[in-house]
């Protein structure tokens, strides 16, 4: 009895555990400036003017008390090389082109803020990764996404990716 006992809680303690992480709902993230999986313009790449687009959200819980952002390139030759970290962004359906919507971390090129898309060769697939957050995360610019991530752990309400291409 003590044995069925025991697995009952373990059981119940794991099923409520993936219900839990089974609760991050889905947001919709488009730009103006691109569709999904379409070439990303010139001007928000790093050989043009370097600066990030437009983004629109649909579906922000109303609970949400931060937006997060990660823009990365998960086919960089070294592996996934971040282009932009931002945090604590109020929550609302724009983040601006060209705007500094929040707290940013330092990307891999060792600066704080947006680079954009710069592929070594090919085409590459540039993804940004909405996170709304129940929570302000209140971390000190420059994190890393590392960090970011770390922190956004168990804040998680909704997210959204938004995928761009870019060849050389």
């Amino acid at each position: 009895m003590r044995k069925t006992v025991i697995f009952l809680r373990i059981f119940l303690m794991t099923l409520q555990a993936a219900i839990t992480e089974g609760n991050v709902l889905a947001m919709e993230l488009n730009s103006p400036e691109f569709k999904n999986n379409e070439y990303i313009p010139k001007k928000f790449t790093y050989r043009g003017g370097n600066i990030n687009p437009a983004l629109a959200i649909d579906g922000i819980p109303a609970e949400a008390k931060s937006i997060a952002v990660i823009f990365d390139d998960p086919d960089a030759p070294g592996g996934d090389w971040v282009h932009w970290v931002v945090f604590d962004i109020p929550p609302a359906p724009k983040i601006e082109e060209n705007s500094v919507p929040g707290k940013q971390g330092v990307n891999d090129f060792g600066r704080i803020g947006y680079d954009g898309p710069c592929p070594p060769y090919g085409i590459h697939h540039y993804v940004f990764k909405i996170y709304a957050l129940d929570t302000k995360l209140d971390l000190k610019e420059g994190v890393n996404k590392a960090g970011l991530e770390e922190a956004m752990d168990g804040h998680i309400l909704a997210k959204a990716e938004l995928i761009g291409l870019c060849k050389k």
